[in-house]
């Protein structure tokens, strides 16, 4: 029985259950694709919409490598390659060889000026990053409709914590001082990570839960990269603007070019890529913005990411202030959804206490406020808060293929 045949049969079998997801499914564009291909870093391209783009070239590889039970196999080996400069380990089947070679290499457009200064970039601002990169792109994902069914469904949702510290190594990859270095890490790390979204896409349509309640045939097209994408350096630009954080034009334009890197690295075609951030603020506009939304999985996700810092012995991770922090970064619209409380303490502090303390930070106050123990509590809770993510980077993480989808009958971890 093909793909689409196997969907439409469990499609039959539960759709009682199928009928009641639909009250939760919100539209996938507000709008038809509009974004035009010459404000992208090819200049130009078919234009033909994202969503109905995915990526064959790992598609298939990926799929047949599944089917023929190589997965195990494969991420044996593939867990000793870990440098960008390191050869492919002997033994890996020679198409999937062939592809990952093809793959690793940079686009010719790269520009290694610029990714220096992007060193130095998230050397100053490493601080900020980390926590926007935790809160305000972490807990994002959790209401992208789309990304939360597939992440809640698929083998993350079953070990999320795993899945958060794989996701927290693409941050910290890309804002490491020899990121696409022969000695780094960033290339390893996409070009495994495309290769999850290829068995992504070959395992979800298969799961009889996720496929009850997606608005999509195949998950993770062109289009939900590219949303994702956005929720972590366009999303993390508008912040640190809106902040009044100083940045030189040269700096800004150097962090978004190490991730107009990473993202043709992830197999988005170049015709996708913005070429500037007026032209990401255009595409997250159409393609990010309008789709926001709670969704039950999506809610259950937060409520166990917020959950994360509930073991360690320091007051400022508590789940209350955590809360209270997604509230400050992503708004009362989607802290209402994710059904987060709000703190009578900890949300003015944020509102009223934010603006000086970063002012502070940057040195734009000649002295201190005179209530300075908010400033040193947010200090503590940035620094804290932090160390929590990159926490799960103490250790060896291994980006592997996963086999199976979530199994719903075992509690989630």
């Amino acid at each position: 029985m093909d793909g689409l045949n196997r969907r439409d049969a469990l499609k039959t079998s539960g759709i009682l259950g199928a009928l009641g997801a639909l009250a939760i499914v919100s539209p996938a564009r507000a709008e038809p694709w509009s974004w035009s291909p010459q404000g992208s870093v090819a200049g130009s391209g078919a234009g033909a919409d994202p969503m109905t783009v995915w990526d064959p070239e790992a598609d298939e590889l990926v799929a047949g490598l599944i089917d023929r039970g190589e997965v195990p196999r494969v991420n044996e080996l593939l867990r000793t390659w870990t440098r960008n400069g390191q050869p492919l380990p002997d033994g890996l089947p020679p198409e999937l060889r062939d592809f990952m070679e093809y793959a690793r290499q940079l686009p010719q457009w790269t520009d290694r000026a610029k990714l220096g200064t992007a060193i130095e970039f998230n050397k100053k601002r490493g601080l900020y990053l980390g926590v926007l990169y935790g809160f305000a792109s972490g807990m994002m994902s959790t209401v992208i409709p789309k990304e939360a069914r597939a992440v809640y469904y698929s083998k993350g949702g079953q070990d999320l914590k795993d899945r958060i510290s794989k996701t927290a190594k693409l941050g910290y990859d890309i804002g490491s001082a020899n990121a696409y270095a022969p000695d780094g890490e960033m290339v390893v790390t996409c070009v495994k990570t495309r290769l999850v979204h290829a068995a992504v896409r070959h395992l979800l349509p298969q799961s009889p839960h996720w496929v009850h309640s997606a608005e999509e045939e195949i998950p993770i097209s062109q289009n939900d990269i590219m949303v994702t994408w956005h929720s972590l350096p366009t999303t993390v630009m508008k912040h640190l603007t809106a902040w009044k954080v100083p940045i030189p034009v040269h700096e800004s334009e150097a962090f978004l070019h190490s991730w107009q890197v990473a993202a043709h690295m992830l197999g988005v075609r170049d015709e996708y890529i913005p070429n500037s951030w007026p032209e990401a603020n255009s595409q997250a506009a159409q393609v990010l913005d309008p789709i926001i939304a709670p969704t039950p999985e999506g809610a259950k996700l937060a409520d166990r990411l917020l959950g994360l810092g509930a073991n360690i012995d320091f007051a400022l991770l508590s789940k209350p202030v955590l809360g209270a922090f997604t509230r400050f970064l992503l708004g009362d619209k989607v802290a209402d959804g994710l059904s987060i409380p709000r703190e009578p303490v900890w949300d003015p502090l944020l509102r009223f206490s934010w603006g000086p303390f970063i002012a502070v930070r940057e040195g734009l106050l000649t002295a201190v406020p005179p209530a300075a123990d908010p400033y040193w509590l947010l200090d503590e809770f940035l620094r804290k808060a932090a160390l929590v993510y990159l926490a799960e980077l103490r250790m060896p993480i291994s980006i592997e293929l996963p086999m199976m989808n979530r199994d719903m009958n075992l509690p989630p971890r």
